[in-house]
């Protein structure tokens, strides 16, 4: 594959790169669309990453169907599939890994711990084996985006981050392949979790600054289902991952993790950006 990538930059074709874990959905085909908009040749990974899991139960059952994600791939135009092995990522001896300090540290870092030494570290490998000119993620993994922007900035990597907005299931659920596991009563009361979040953006419309009452209304209403577990309600800087006390004008986002039964979900919005939000 390092070949073919050494190829493509000598005839001057950009390279679009989705990397994604497989158990392919409608979310991840909407960022293939957008590296088939923007991008000459568009390459698609599925590896299932075990060095971000710090639950060895969560990446046993992580939904895996590499036949039915390269035949779902194979009607949108993509020119490559890199499904490697694990011991071509990660080779006998193998001992290097990647940190991103400070804002991993937060939000899923806390809940997760050495989840994004993990997402730092396969990035790492990815890119420089297929030296990508655009890399594609979405809006609903908002923490991973700004931890894998700060790792491209800091490693001088010459890949710029597409950001595409967050794909729901028509009752507002995030998509995610962690929704396949989810229970059919489960998966119906989850849609809760946009819901909260969206009454959060609507006070923000009203005028409501204050990260505290926000934070308040979106736990409110994820109280009204007894399902709902909450790990986390935040309002931070996207950039930063910092939390605010008062949403000014730096674009700011509130997130949510929520877990339903033993399937965790998280979500965010935007709150003060038209443009990527996802909502």
């Amino acid at each position: 594959m390092f070949s073919i990538s050494r190829k493509l930059r000598r005839e001057s074709k950009t390279v679009g790169f989705v990397p994604t874990m497989g158990a392919l959905h409608e979310g991840h085909l909407a960022l293939v669309r957008e590296a088939r908009q923007r991008c000459d040749i568009v390459i698609v990974s599925i590896f299932v990453n075990p060095t971000q899991f710090n639950d060895k139960k969560d990446l046993d059952r992580y939904p895996r169907d590499l036949t039915a994600d390269a035949a779902m791939l194979a009607g949108y135009g993509v020119d490559y599939v890199f499904a490697p092995e694990l011991h071509e990522i990660y080779p006998d001896g193998f001992s290097t890994y990647v940190i991103v300090d400070g804002i991993a540290d937060y939000l899923e870092g806390a809940f997760r711990p050495g989840h994004f030494r993990g997402v730092a570290t396969v990035v790492t490998i990815l890119f420089n084996t297929l030296r990508p000119d655009n890399a594609f993620f979405g809006q609903k993994d908002a923490q991973q985006v700004a931890v894998v922007k700060q790792l491209t900035r800091d490693l001088g990597f010459e890949t710029e981050i597409v950001v595409v907005p967050t794909v729901r299931e028509e009752s507002g659920l995030a998509l995610s392949s962690r929704n396949s596991l989810l229970s059919d009563e489960d998966r119906q009361k989850a849609s809760i979790i946009y819901r909260a979040l969206r009454e959060a953006k609507a006070a923000f419309k009203r005028g409501e600054r204050n990260a505290s009452t926000l934070s308040q209304l979106v736990n409110q209403v994820l109280a009204e289902e007894p399902l709902a577990e909450v790990d986390y309600i935040a309002i931070v800087d996207a950039d930063t991952l910092q939390p605010v006390e008062k949403v000014g004008d730096k674009e700011t986002l509130i997130a949510a993790a929520v877990n339903f039964g033993d399937v965790r979900l998280i979500d965010n919005v935007v709150l003060n950006r038209g443009a990527v939000t996802g909502t």
